[in-house]
């Protein structure tokens, strides 16, 4: 907090003091969203969040946080996870992959989950990591950015309309239950 006051107050004035104190009380002064890479000493912030991701799209996945499954994540060789901190709080992340397009011969962006806490939703931070998605993409020379969206998701959903065009082809899934090659 010495910090933001001296660079706020460098002329000097009580006034400008007392408003800085009553921003920061009130809520006013917002954090700054920042994006990065997660590292595996991020794994203990990250799993969390992948619990509560888990709880809201399956609704009976585990409760409780697994630093293990965080780990073994961020440790893949072809999966890359990107954070969205505010101060040292991981608050969103997205997972995605580089792959190749097999018609061009270039390579595109696959994002196969993204992720924002409830309490940091509609703060713009989903749009944020897209960005920085989009932006990584560019330097690595990428066709596009991909990615599948459930339907349901009516809030998600707006905002992936408002940023990109829906694609035209339609996904599948075929269940594949470890138990059944036993």
């Amino acid at each position: 907090m010495i910090e933001v006051l001296d660079q706020r107050t460098r002329f000097g004035t009580w006034w400008a003091k007392v408003t800085l104190l009553i921003d920061l009380l009130s809520g006013e002064i917002m954090t700054t969203t920042q994006i990065r890479a997660l590292r595996l000493d991020d794994a203990h912030k990250l799993a969390p969040l992948i619990a509560e991701n888990a709880q809201a799209l399956r609704r009976g996945a585990p409760r409780r946080p697994d630093a293990y499954y965080a780990e073994r994540i961020l440790s893949d060789k072809t999966a890359e996870v990107l954070g969205a901190f505010e101060g040292d709080k991981l608050v969103g992340f997205a997972v995605f992959f580089d792959l190749p397009e097999l018609i061009t011969g270039l390579r595109i962006g696959q994002m196969d989950d993204i992720y924002v806490h409830p309490d940091h939703r509609n703060k713009g931070t989903g749009r944020k990591m897209i960005e920085t998605l989009v932006s990584e993409g560019q330097n690595r020379g990428w066709l596009h950015l991909r990615w599948l969206v459930p339907g349901k998701n009516t809030p998600a959903v707006a905002l992936y309309e408002k940023i990109a065009e829906p694609d035209h082809r339609k996904s599948y899934l075929i269940p594949i239950d470890r138990i059944a090659g036993d």
